[in-house]
């Protein structure tokens, strides 16, 4: 009797574990502790919320924080990674499904060094590698007008990550692989507008979250910041950003990057993909000097190295003069004999850096797809490209696109029909 008695010892002590792993699952969060009473009113200053906002806008928060129709910064859309979906949370102050609990510590320590509100390691998704730059001024004044938005109650998403990217602790080996915190520190050589370029760039901007390449393991592995590569899950390519030689806005003017930033175009070409997004809902509503910084800093960035084009493995004639064909009968019209395109309407093809990238998969896409330029308040009715998704075949996109890519001035690789195959699908949300 006394041996059957002790079997209740482990029974109890396992339903107690079993509780207290509930309740530690399921426990609402506690409520934040009061802000410094000097944060608190800055908070509330209406000047402070204003900056925020415009920084907000500077950072791009909106395009990951906000669903397809649904509420600004509200979350509930699903970033797509090469590992799985990460779901983009609810920053607005909900208590319980947003920030409302959070105090300013936990934004910027969340903002600086990548961990969360309950000390959990976050998905560099969230691109704290960049924002780790943002200064605690500019982080605080965030936060103030994310704090003076409606509160939404919308629940996270579960995370989409396949084993062991759903492993959080093993975020501490990738973070001291590709993660170096710091706020941005001036370069004392440089003018004050090179610096604010950088800083936008670098930091809130988080250019180099897509214009860099990445590894095997999500971490940026070009050797040059801004160099180019193709945006993980999203089959696009962000180009290299030097505009000196072989850098691919080699030629722009600076004006030429303003008019891009604020407008969606530019005498260079046109944004497409997920830069049109960013010009939507981002650089369009910057200042001109802060956008005269980035053109700048842009321009600062060092030449690049010639890139080899290799010669064809077979014979191309067939596939050029097939290319030319479909060019003269479906793209002439608009983009010009010449590739020249129309000053203003129809973006040239002649030196543009969406056709000449090296993997060609934006010139496919745009052909696949069609080209929508962004909505600005500048350009509120831009002409768009339709889609020839339903006309052309996989082959005749090949050539077409290839003919695009060698003719007049182009000197870039041709394209394939098994990789117009690889990219005949919608992009993913």
């Amino acid at each position: 009797m006394k041996s059957l008695r002790l079997l209740w010892i482990p029974c109890v002590l396992a339903i107690v574990l079993l509780a207290v792993w509930w309740w530690l699952g399921h426990r609402r969060p506690a409520a934040a502790a009061n802000e410094d009473p000097a944060v608190a009113a800055m908070l509330k200053d209406p000047a402070v919320i204003a900056q925020g906002k415009y920084l907000a806008l500077a950072g791009d928060c909106v395009s990951c924080h906000t669903a397809q129709g649904g509420q600004p910064y509200a979350g509930g859309r699903a970033l797509p990674t090469p590992f799985g979906s990460i779901p983009a949370p609810n920053i607005t102050p909900d208590p319980d499904t947003g920030l409302g609990r959070w105090r300013f510590d936990d934004f910027w320590r969340a903002l600086h060094t990548g961990v969360g509100h309950d000390g959990e390691l976050l998905y560099p998704a969230f691109s704290y590698t960049a924002f780790t730059k943002v200064t605690h001024d500019d982080a605080l004044a965030i936060f103030a007008y994310l704090q003076s938005l409606p509160p939404v109650r919308q629940a996270r998403q579960p995370l989409g990550l396949r084993f062991p990217y759903n492993v959080r602790s093993a975020l501490a080996a990738w973070r001291t692989v590709y993660f170096k915190p710091g706020v941005y520190r001036p370069d004392s050589r440089q003018s004050a507008a090179w610096n604010r370029g950088a800083y936008l760039v670098q930091g809130l901007g988080h250019c180099n979250e897509c214009h860099a390449a990445r590894d095997l393991w999500g971490g940026v592995s070009a050797p040059a910041p801004l160099s180019g590569g193709q945006i993980p899950a999203q089959d696009w390519y962000a180009p290299d950003l030097s505009t000196q030689a072989n850098g691919a806005l080699h030629g722009w003017s600076a004006q030429d990057i303003v008019d891009l930033l604020k407008t969606g175009q530019s005498a260079k070409g046109v944004a497409l993909g997920p830069m049109a997004d960013i010009v939507a809902n981002s650089t369009q509503h910057l200042s001109d000097d802060d956008l005269q910084a980035i053109a700048q800093y842009l321009q600062s960035l060092p030449s690049r190295p010639q890139a080899a084009v290799a010669p064809a493995a077979f014979d191309s004639k067939p596939l050029a003069d097939r290319g030319e064909d479909i060019y003269t009968h479906r793209c002439m019209d608009c983009h010009g004999r010449n590739g020249e395109g129309v000053a203003g309407v129809y973006p040239p093809l002649d030196g543009n850096v969406s056709v000449l990238e090296p993997t060609g998969i934006n010139a496919m896409r745009a052909v696949l797809l069609g080209g929508f330029a962004p909505v600005t308040a500048t350009n509120a009715r831009p002409y768009s490209m339709p889609p020839f998704a339903q006309q052309l075949n996989d082959a005749d996109v090949a050539a077409v696109v290839s003919y695009i890519r060698q003719a007049w001035s182009n000197r870039a690789p041709l394209v394939l029909e098994r990789d117009v195959i690889k990219y005949r699908r919608t992009p993913t949300d």
